[in-house]
């Protein structure tokens, strides 16, 4: 009887708990069903989520352009691999959508690749352990070009897919890299928290436009099976993607082809630390090319040796370009006669300010015209001008007129503005000739227009328009841009004639830069480095950046162009103008005519293209007649009645200022002071002397005396300074620049 009772009990007990689970539930249930939602959650919606695949659908970045159409930047189809690894996703297919077999589909896959075997047999053998319904292969299963996606097609094996994607191609390598910049790959998180990969600008016009160009993607969602397979009716939902629009720059394809392949050829020979090179059109401020080395190829921007565009971003004293808008400012001031006399050598304000020496290690040139001062690149002429004509505030207003202490806004990512130290005396004369003060060389090109463009200067830019990449509508285009006038016409008129006694004048130190078809000027610069380590400047003969600051044709010009080039390594008989004239010549006469300006000396070349006539054995006195009469630059060798030897031969083509030496058959010792080392080689080759150098640059001293007889294998000596430093101004072809002594004229 207890028994039963306490069975009773227990049973009434289980049954009020059961009963009370059951109310439990069958009321929670009956919630559910009638509100749908599960702890405030739609269970609607989480079927929906669970069952619905939500890609995003890329958009195309814009291209970018150059002036004539040609592209310089564009998204490129790429696609990443995966494999399907469960079997049942091939129950009831006549053929497997799965791997069926890993091993051999991993054989087949590693030689396309390019990977090892193991690579992509433990990706897949990894997944299936894992029962995963896919796996992808990492980094050797991202970016496959579409012809390798083509050859694994053709493979047929099952189970291997692909999922398209882009990467960013620039189909010219390192041409304008530092212009165009690279965009990448990367990864972003949504605000839902997804993590997507979108191509972002990093450098150049990638990163200054990368807004414009990026677009904006798109979105897809439809309702999937368990295999990722659409229902039937899968409820889809498509957002189209909006593509970036498009950038077309003002750099011309064939001028920038050819900065970067004499900007190569200058590395390749001369190996210099830094060069820089840009190219404009100074009536519209258009840059049309522009490229530095060391450079980089945006298609793989790995172990890149220079990042920054040095032509806007890398400030340095300029040297003597500066002397340009020196005599710019006392032209246009009014205080300026060219024909006045003043002493060269040094120049001293007063004792608390240390002296000016001139280049040629303050020899000088005795009294001279500052017009020749010019020519000369003197830097006695531009402190006197300075202080003593202008006067340094004054002098600092036209500095400022020309922008040279403030950025030049040009459209580009990264510029820096140099800094016009001007704060003692002495940085006030040395900026003058460049030194102390530091500009860029964008500065440089951007003031200069106003030389070149009748006082009148312009914007310099790179981004010509943007284009709607759909509908092909302008949605921006730039024009030119007056920013300032800091001379009159008659003023810049003045200076680009001083700048073509540069090049053409007696005594111009640029005389390599003369262009064959074109009457060209400018202005040379040797600007001294200062020392990483303290202590004033480096020295020696390599260590200048050498410049040179141009226009043509000098009547009107159509182009302006700045050449830099740091630190070159020189043969003994090479000077610092070599690779600098190289890249200028070759850049301004090609570009000239590739833009279809008239040659303007193209009559003078038809009179001044000589050809040698049969010579060997002739009589002398005759033959330097008939060369004399072409204007034509010779030396005899003796005083003998015949040739018997020259560094010309019949046939041979020469102009004015060539020198051509001729041997006679009693030859005696000319006087080579000023003789460049090539003309002293050429002379010992043809006399078989015996030469012996000390120095570098132009003939200074000789140990055989003018008139004395040679003979074969006598010993000849020479000593030689660097150019522009030698006290003739027979063969001035280039200018040492601001190599004053840094004692005198620091300024620390």
């Amino acid at each position: 009887m207890r028994k039963s009772k306490t069975t009773h009990f227990m049973s009434a007990v289980l049954i009020l708990f059961f009963s009370t689970v059951f109310i439990i539930l069958t009321g929670r249930y009956m919630y559910i069903q009638a509100t749908g939602e599960i702890d405030g959650i739609s269970l609607e919606e989480f079927a929906k989520e669970k069952r619905t695949s939500s890609y995003t659908i890329n958009s195309e970045r814009g291209k970018i352009y150059d002036n004539n159409g040609m592209t310089l930047a564009y998204d490129m189809p790429v696609y990443k691999m995966y494999a399907i690894v469960r079997e049942e996703y091939s129950e009831n297919l006549d053929k497997p959508k799965h791997v069926v077999d890993p091993k051999k589909t991993a054989e087949a896959l590693a030689p396309i690749l390019e990977v090892e075997e193991s690579v992509i047999l433990e990706r897949i053998e990894e997944g299936i352990e894992s029962d995963r319904f896919q796996v992808e292969f990492g980094k050797a299963g991202n970016q496959i070009s579409q012809q390798d996606k083509e050859q694994i097609e053709k493979l047929n094996l099952p189970g291997i897919n692909f999922q398209e994607d882009s990467l960013r191609n620039y189909p010219n390598g390192t041409f304008a890299s530092h212009i165009i910049g690279f965009a990448r790959n990367e990864e972003k998180e949504l605000e839902d928290g997804t993590i997507i990969e979108e191509i972002t600008g990093i450098a150049g016009i990638e990163n200054e436009m990368n807004e414009l160009l990026k677009g904006k993607d798109g979105y897809i969602s439809y309702q999937r099976d368990k295999y990722n397979d659409r229902l039937l009716n899968p409820n889809e939902i498509i957002t189209e993607p909006e593509d970036g629009d498009d950038v077309y720059l003002t750099i011309d394809q064939k001028i920038q082809t050819l900065v970067e392949d004499v900007l190569s050829q200058v590395e390749e020979e001369y190996n210099p630390e830094r060069m820089t090179a840009v190219v404009m059109n100074p009536k519209t401020g258009e840059v049309l090319a522009m490229g530095n080395r060391p450079s980089y190829n945006p298609n793989n921007p790995a172990n890149v040796e220079n990042w920054y565009n040095d032509v806007i971003s890398t400030p340095f004293e300029p040297g003597s370009t500066v002397k340009i808008f020196t005599w710019a400012a006392a032209i246009e001031e009014g205080v300026y006669n060219g024909e006045e006399g003043y002493k060269t050598g040094s120049y001293q304000v007063n004792e608390q300010i240390s002296p000016i020496h001139d280049h040629n290690g303050g020899k000088g040139w005795g009294t001279i015209s500052y017009d020749e001062g010019f020519s000369r690149s003197s830097n006695v002429a531009a402190a006197k001008l300075a202080w003593e004509k202008i006067g340094t505030e004054k002098y600092f207003d036209y500095l400022q007129a020309f922008d040279l202490d403030e950025k030049s806004d040009i459209d580009l990512p990264g510029e820096v503005a140099g800094e016009i130290l001007y704060n003692w005396p002495l940085e006030k004369i040395t900026t003058s000739f460049g030194q102390g003060s530091t500009m860029t060389p964008m500065q440089q090109i951007k003031a200069v227009s106003a030389i070149a463009n009748k006082g009148k200067m312009v914007q310099p830019y790179v981004i010509e328009k943007i284009v709607d990449s759909t509908t092909g509508e302008i949605i921006e285009e730039k024009s030119p841009n007056i920013v300032g006038q800091p001379i009159s016409e008659d003023t810049a008129n003045h200076v680009l004639a001083l700048m073509e006694s540069v090049v053409v004048g007696e005594h111009g130190t640029g005389k390599k830069f003369k262009l064959e078809d074109y009457t060209t000027g400018g202005k040379t610069g040797t600007a001294e480095i200062p020392n990483p380590n303290g202590g004033g400047y480096l020295t020696g003969r390599n260590n200048y950046i050498f410049s040179f600051l141009g226009a043509a044709p000098i009547d009107d010009p159509q182009l302006v162009m700045y050449v830099s080039v740091k630190q070159p390594k020189l043969e003994n008989y090479e000077v610092g103008s070599d690779p600098v004239s190289f890249i200028y010549r070759n850049v301004m006469e090609n570009s000239l005519h590739y833009l279809d300006i008239n040659p303007d000396k193209e009559q003078e070349n038809e009179s001044t293209v000589f050809e040698i006539p049969e010579i060997m054995e002739k009589d002398t006195s005759q033959v330097v007649h008939q060369f004399a009469e072409n204007d034509l630059n010779v030396t005899v060798i003796g005083e003998g009645e015949k040739i018997v030897k020259a560094n010309v031969k019949e046939g041979d083509t020469v102009i004015p200022h060539e020198r051509i030496i001729l041997v006679t058959d009693k030859p005696t010792m000319p006087n080579v002071i000023g003789w460049s080392i090539r003309d002293v080689l050429q002379l010992a080759d043809l006399t078989n002397l015996k030469l012996e150098t000390f120095g570098n640059g132009y003939v200074i001293s000789q140990n055989i005396k003018e008139g004395a007889a040679i003979k074969e294998n006598d010993y000849v000596a020479i000593e030689l300074i660097p150019p522009g430093e030698e006290t003739s101004g027979e063969n001035d072809e280039d200018e040492a620049g601001n190599i004053e002594d840094m004692e005198n004229n620091s300024n620390d």
